[in-house]
C-alpha cells in the first residue's frame, strides 16, 4: 500500500517540483520576480487571500450559527434544517455560480442579462461578476462543511456545563462565549482551515464570474499557463498554491497545538441541556429557514427555469423544451439541438458513469487494503507513511493535484507511454483524489468488526485473502457500499482536476456544462448541470440510507 500510494500520490508532487528545477529554474524567476509576475502571481495571490479568508469567515459564521440553533436550542424543525444544511455541499459549485448568473447576470460581457435585469433593476458590476458572486458562490457551498464540524463539536458539550453555569446566574451570552466557544474552538479552526483550503482551489466558480472581467485567481491563472502550453510556469503556480493552502492548515494546527484542551465526554452520560430562545425563537427559525431555502432549494429551481425559458430576462414565461430535446433549428439558439439530440451529451454521460463507477471501485479497493492494514497490524513509520499518505489528496487543491499528473505521467516514461489525454489518467487522478473518503470510511468499518473473528478464521489456516473475501467484505459491505457511492458523487460532479485533463476523447458532463457556459449558452449548462444534480442527488440519497445506524454484535 505503501508503494501505491507514492505512486499515486507522492511521485506525482515531486515531479512538479523537480520539472520547475531542472533542467532550468527560470520559471521561477518568470512567476515571482519579472515584469510579468504583477499579473501571473501576485495580483491573483491577492485575490485568492481575498476569497479564502472571506469564504472561510463566512463559512464558520454561517455554518456555527447553523450547527448552535440545530444542536443547542429548542428551534422547532432541527432534523430538517440539519438535512438541509448539509445539501449544498453535493451541489457542484458550478451549478450554484450558474443559478447565480441566471439571477443577476447583467449585459457588461455580452449575451442576456439575468432575471433581475429582465425585471427591470439595474444590476451593477460588482453583484453580476467578480468577487463579491464568487465569495458569495464559495460560501453557498462550503457553509455545510462548516456546518457538519461545528456541529459535530457541539454535540459533545457536556449539559451539566449549561446547567451549571445557569444556576450560577449566567446569561445565555455569558455561557456561549464563556463555556461553548472555548470548547468548541478546535472544530471552529478546522473548519475554517478546510473552507480557506477548498475556496482557494476552487476553479468553476471564479472561471465563470471572475474570468468574463478578468479577474484571475490562482487556480485560474494556473490553468491558463497549462492550457497555452507554459507549464514549467503552470507547475510554479501549482506549487506555490499547495504551499498556500499547507501553511493555513498548519497554522491552523499550530494554534490547536498552543491552546488548552477541554475534556468533554467523561464516564457519566451527560443529558443534552439546550437554549431557551423565547421571543427569539420565531425569527431564528425563520431566520435558519431562508438561509437553507437560499442555498439549496433556491438554485436549483433557477436553474430547472433557466433551462426552459428562451430568455433569463423573463425565467418563467415562454418555456421549452427545445434545450433538452429540440432538434437542430437554425433560427433557434443558433442551431444548437437539445442535449438529448447532441452526441456529445451521450458520450459525456456514458464515459461520466462508467468513469465514476471505476474511480469509486478503485479506490474503495484500495481504501479497504489500506484500513485493513492500518486497523489490523501497526509497523513502525511504514504505517505512519500509509496514513499520512492516504490522507494527503485531501488537503492538497484539485487543480495543483491534476498539474502534478500531467508532469508526472504527461509524457512516457520508459517504455510506458504517455498518458495525457486517456480516460486511464483521469482515472488515476480522480482514484487518489478520492482515496482520503475511501480509506476513512474503511477505517471506520474495519474497527467495528471484532478482530477475534480474523485470528479465529486464521487459525484454521485460512488465507489473507480467504478471510478478507469470506469475512471481512461482507461484514463491511455495508460500509464500503456507502464508501462507493461518496466517491462516486465526488467524481461526477468535479471540474476542478478533469478541467485541466481531459480531452475530446474523454468528454464528461461537468466539462460539458462548463463549455456550454464558456460559449454563451447558459440554457443548455443548465440542463446539463441539472443532470449532474439528479444523478448526485440519487446517489447521495442511496449513500445516506446506507450510512443508517444499523448495530452488529457478534460472540
Amino acid at each position: 500500500m505503501a508503494l501505491v500510494l507514492v505512486v499515486l500520490v507522492a511521485a506525482p508532487l515531486a515531479t512538479i517540483l523537480v520539472q520547475t528545477l531542472y533542467p532550468s529554474s527560470a520559471a521561477w524567476g518568470d512567476v515571482l520576480a519579472s515584469r510579468l509576475s504583477q499579473n501571473l502571481f501576485w495580483r491573483p495571490t491577492v485575490n485568492t487571500m481575498i476569497i479564502g479568508l472571506a469564504v472561510a469567515a463566512g463559512c464558520v459564521l454561517l455554518g456555527g450559527f447553523l450547527a448552535w440553533l440545530v444542536v443547542m436550542t429548542d428551534m422547532p424543525g432541527r432534523p430538517a434544517i440539519a438535512f438541509m444544511a448539509t445539501l449544498p455541499f453535493m451541489i457542484p459549485s458550478f451549478a450554484t455560480a450558474l443559478a447565480w448568473g441566471t439571477l443577476f447576470r447583467n449585459g457588461r460581457v455580452g449575451g442576456a442579462g439575468g432575471l433581475l435585469e429582465g425585471l427591470g433593476f439595474a444590476v451593477p458590476d460588482w453583484l453580476s461578476w467578480g468577487m463579491t458572486p464568487t465569495i458569495a458562490v464559495l460560501i453557498a457551498q462550503y457553509y455545510a462543511l462548516a456546518f457538519t464540524v461545528i456541529a459535530a463539536a457541539l454535540a459533545t458539550v457536556n449539559g451539566d456545563l449549561v446547567e451549571a453555569a445557569q444556576m450560577t446566574g449566567a446569561s445565555r451570552k455569558r455561557i456561549l462565549f464563556g463555556i461553548v466557544l472555548p470548547v468548541v474552538t478546535p472544530a471552529v479552526i478546522a473548519a475554517g482551515s478546510l473552507a480557506f483550503a477548498a475556496a482557494v482551489s476552487n476553479f468553476a466558480a471564479p472561471a465563470l464570474l471572475g474570468l468574463p472581467v478578468r479577474m484571475q485567481t490562482l487556480s485560474t491563472r494556473l490553468f491558463g499557463m497549462i492550457e497555452i502550453g507554459q507549464t514549467e510556469r503552470g507547475y510554479v503556480l501549482a506549487i506555490l498554491l499547495i504551499g498556500i493552502s499547507a501553511i493555513f492548515l498548519g497554522l491552523g494546527n499550530r494554534v490547536l497545538a498552543g491552546r488548552r484542551s477541554f475534556a468533554t465526554i467523561g464516564g457519566k452520560g451527560a443529558r443534552p441541556r439546550r437554549f431557551a430562545l423565547g421571543g427569539a425563537r420565531l425569527p431564528l427559525t425563520v431566520i435558519a429557514w431562508i438561509v437553507c431555502i437560499l442555498t439549496t432549494i433556491l438554485p436549483i429551481l433557477l436553474l430547472v427555469a433557466a433551462s426552459l425559458a428562451p430568455s433569463s430576462l423573463a425565467l418563467f414565461s415562454d418555456w421549452t423544451l427545445h434545450y433538452w430535446i429540440g432538434r437542430p433549428d437554425p433560427a433557434f439558439a443558433r442551431g444548437q439541438p437539445g442535449i438529448f439530440y447532441n452526441p456529445q451529451l451521450l458520450s459525456a454521460l456514458t464515459t461520466t458513469l462508467g468513469l465514476g463507477m471505476a474511480v469509486a471501485l478503485a479506490s474503495n479497493v484500495i481504501g479497504i487494503l489500506i484500513a485493513v492494514a492500518l486497523t489490523r497490524q501497526k509497523v513502525p513509520v511504514l504505517s505512519s507513511l500509509v496514513s499520512q499518505l492516504s490522507f494527503l489528496p485531501m488537503l492538497l487543491p484539485g487543480i495543483a493535484f491534476a498539474a502534478a499528473y500531467i508532469a508526472l505521467y504527461g509524457a512516457p516514461i520508459g517504455p510506458l507511454p504517455a498518458l495525457y489525454g486517456t480516460k486511464l489518467l483521469l482515472g488515476l487522478a480522480l482514484t487518489a483524489a478520492t482515496l482520503p473518503f475511501a480509506v476513512q470510511t474503511g477505517r471506520a468499518t474495519i474497527s467495528q468488526i471484532s478482530g477475534d473473528i480474523d485470528e479465529a478464521a486464521r487459525m484454521t489456516g485460512a488465507g489473507f485473502l480467504r478471510r478478507l473475501g469470506a469475512i471481512t467484505l461482507p461484514l463491511a459491505a455495508r460500509g464500503l457500499t456507502a464508501g462507493l457511492l461518496i466517491a462516486f458523487v465526488n467524481v461526477i460532479g468535479d471540474l476542478t482536476i478533469t478541467i485541466l485533463l481531459y480531452t475530446p476523447t474523454s468528454p464528461l458532463l461537468a466539462i460539458l456544462s462548463y463549455s456550454y457556459a464558456s460559449d454563451g449558452f447558459y440554457q443548455f449548462a443548465n440542463a446539463v448541470t441539472l443532470v449532474i444534480l439528479i444523478i448526485s442527488m440519487l446517489a447521495t440519497g442511496a449513500a445516506t440510507l446506507l450510512r443508517g445506524p444499523r448495530r452488529q454484535s457478534f460472540t
